[in-house]
């Protein structure tokens, strides 16, 4: 189910799985946070099956400027992530009972804001999972937008217009010029989520065009409880190309301590 929610200044999109959110039961519940130009149905069914397998519920939060949300509210900044962060913490505190535990899954962009989630506010953060994520800016992080700016120019991805409307090429373009500002080069969070005091799953393909294996060992040095899952033979889209091993790390790493 679907359903806009009403923020301090705008609106987001959001999809309930399950409906079991109030306190009257002790299960989590499984947050997903979408890539840079993601959105609700990019997810596919990944959110579904791993909800499914792990008989948790599970909220799938469109950001502002992506797919049926409002559009974005200024100009991006270096610290956009961060704001997002504090975006989620806005949108938790209207969906949810304040003691209630949540479960955070985040790819890409959507796992660096699960991690600064966890570095700023850890209350009632069992669990991080995240997907491709970054906690700073590599060669190969750069390297592979420009390919991704040609293509959306020459009409290969206008599969994008069709889920984020009139809104495509501002989000677009904010995410790329971002990333490739001279601004953002410096971008870093290595010493910021050392804060993060909840156990974390970092997943990644070993193909990803858009970081190495030092993302992974970047989170781990960082935050002690760290387990990492590298997959041979995929790239950027794990939770896709790989759905099914994915589920099984995932649903591995939550057999453990996860509240019944």
């Amino acid at each position: 189910m679907e359903k806009r929610i009403q923020l301090s200044h705008y609106a987001l999109n959001v999809q309930f799985i399950g409906t079991e959110f109030s306190d009257e039961t002790t299960k989590p519940v499984l947050i997903f946070l979408h890539e840079a130009l993601g959105s609700i149905v990019q997810w596919k069914l990944f959110p579904v099956n791993l909800c499914n397998e792990t008989r948790l519920p599970g909220i799938v939060i469109e950001r502002s400027g992506h797919g049926k949300s409002d559009p974005l509210q200024h100009p991006r900044t270096k610290n956009y992530l961060h704001e997002y962060t504090y975006e989620l913490r806005e949108v938790l505190r209207e969906l949810l009972p304040l003691n209630k535990q949540i479960i955070l899954v985040g790819h890409s962009d959507g796992g660096t804001i699960a991690l600064l989630y966890g570095s700023l506010f850890p209350e009632n953060l069992q669990k991080i999972i995240t997907i491709a994520a970054h906690t700073f800016v590599e060669p190969e992080t750069i390297n592979g937008i420009p390919p991704t700016v040609t293509a959306y120019e020459n009409g290969k991805l206008d599969g994008l217009k069709r889920i984020h409307g009139q809104k495509t090429d501002e989000l677009f373009y904010a995410w790329a010029n971002t990333w490739l500002s001279d601004e953002f080069y410096s971008w870093d969070i290595r010493k910021e989520i050392t804060k993060v005091r909840c156990s974390v799953l970092a997943i990644q393909g070993q193909n990803d065009q858009y970081g190495t294996m030092s993302q992974l060992e970047s989170i781990q040095q960082a935050i002690h409880d760290t387990q990492l899952a590298l997959l041979p033979d995929c790239a950027h889209h794990p939770h896709l190309e790989k759905q099914s091993e994915v589920i099984t790390f995932v649903t591995g790493f939550l057999a453990t301590k996860i509240v019944p």
